[in-house]
């Protein structure tokens, strides 16, 4: 709880406290204070217990920490390697994967750049067709006219 805190900030914090409660009340404060700690974490303790009692044996070695999702996945899925994971994550080399496909979009420019002109133009009589084969723009509707329904749209 505390271990996030400066030095500064923990000397100003028990100036404050000095300042505000006085150095003759301080003292019950805080045994006040850490009393309270005390029975707040037996509270939880009992908590904890009762829950796993309640749970029965086959949940003894649960953890409340294990609610947490990632806590939940690196303890049940990255350690316990049951299902080959481990396997399947060392399969993948993405640089490999990377390199094959930067090496296939260099060759790719390279082939346009260094096409004749026969290669060329069948190369952009193929992106015409392709603009021609573009769907319309829809016909204006006409006011208190219903639009077309298309049943893939929606």
């Amino acid at each position: 709880m505390f271990l996030d805190m400066g030095p500064l900030e923990l000397v100003t914090i028990v100036l404050l406290a000095v300042i505000i409660f006085g150095p003759d009340k301080l003292p019950k404060l805080i045994q006040d204070l850490s009393a309270m700690i005390r029975k707040i974490r037996e509270f939880s303790d009992s908590a904890k217990e009762d829950i796993r009692k309640e749970l029965g044996p086959e949940f003894k070695d649960f953890e409340f920490e294990d609610l947490n999702p990632k806590t939940f996945v690196r303890k049940n899925l990255l350690d316990n390697d049951s299902l080959g994971l481990k396997d399947i994550r060392n399969s993948f080399d993405l640089k490999d994967e990377l390199s094959t496909v930067t090496d296939a979009v260099s060759e790719s420019g390279r082939t346009v750049r260094g096409a004749t002109g026969h290669e060329a133009a069948a190369g952009g009589a193929a992106a015409s067709d392709r603009l021609r084969k573009r769907p319309a723009a829809p016909e204006p509707v006409e006011p208190g006219e219903t639009p077309p329904f298309d049943a893939d749209a929606t």
